[in-house]
């Protein structure tokens, strides 16, 4: 009878030992953190478009943001070249919904020439949307700038002069701003990819360009920060 009860023991502590050692299942969705890469990118993008508009005479003019379907920002994009070179970065867009801006959307940009830019210092370049087709191109979540949408160096002042052609011209307008002077930048080449491992990681979970940039999610806590600059600056332009 001793024996069978310490068999019985010893069987019942082998189980406990394997049940400590057997790693537990893994949570089918990670919850967004608090803070991150993807909130302090957000956080980045707000202070560019901030301190863009808040330039007066060199900032994005005010018919422009005011009719732009979506805006992308791409905070301290970095030079992989000397002169001419290609350039790698990492952003997000948002666009005009019946409830607002949309929810950001994170994405890649690489490739391509960037125009001339002396020396290897980071850029900040930011990107609008200006018609539905380009809108199209973004909601893609993958396209090329220059084959697969059209794109042109953006006017810069308060106002946009009443006989450019910046509305018909191309489906993005685009800027760069290095070393505190901001210009109007010519993009040819440059690939714009949906940034899976940054929505992931502000998501928890993978959320299509559409869902996010179509309205069909609610923003994040996290996500105002950017948002509310944008709103901000867009109904200030529009009322103008």
């Amino acid at each position: 009878m001793k024996k069978v009860v310490v068999l019985c023991l010893m069987a019942c502590l082998t189980g406990v030992a394997f049940a400590e050692d057997t790693p537990a299942p893994a949570a089918e969705s990670k919850a967004p953190a608090a803070e991150s890469k993807a909130t302090d990118r957000l956080k980045a993008a707000a202070t560019v478009l901030d301190e863009i508009q808040s330039a007066g005479d060199q900032g994005i003019p005010e018919e422009v943001l005011g009719s732009a379907e979506c805006v992308a920002v791409v905070p301290s994009m970095l030079k992989a070249g000397f002169i001419v070179g290609a350039r790698y970065g990492r952003g997000l867009a948002s666009c005009r919904t019946s409830k607002g801006w949309s929810a950001p959307a994170f994405f890649t940009i690489g490739g391509g020439s960037f125009g001339l830019q002396i020396g290897g210092q980071a850029v900040d370049l930011v990107m609008l949307i200006m018609n539905k087709n380009g809108m199209d191109n973004l909601l893609s979540s993958k396209f090329k700038i220059g084959a697969d949408a059209s794109a042109a160096a953006g006017p810069v002042g308060r106002h946009a002069s009443a006989d450019t052609d910046w509305k018909m011209r191309a489906q993005i307008l685009t800027y760069s701003r290095a070393r505190g002077v901001f210009a109007g930048l010519e993009l040819a080449g440059a690939s714009i990819r949906q940034d899976k491992d940054s929505t992931r990681e502000f998501y928890g979970r993978m959320v299509p360009f559409r869902t996010s940039l179509q309205g069909t999610i609610n923003a994040p806590d996290t996500a105002y920060p950017f948002l509310s600059s944008l709103a901000k600056w867009a109904k200030e332009a529009a009322g103008k």
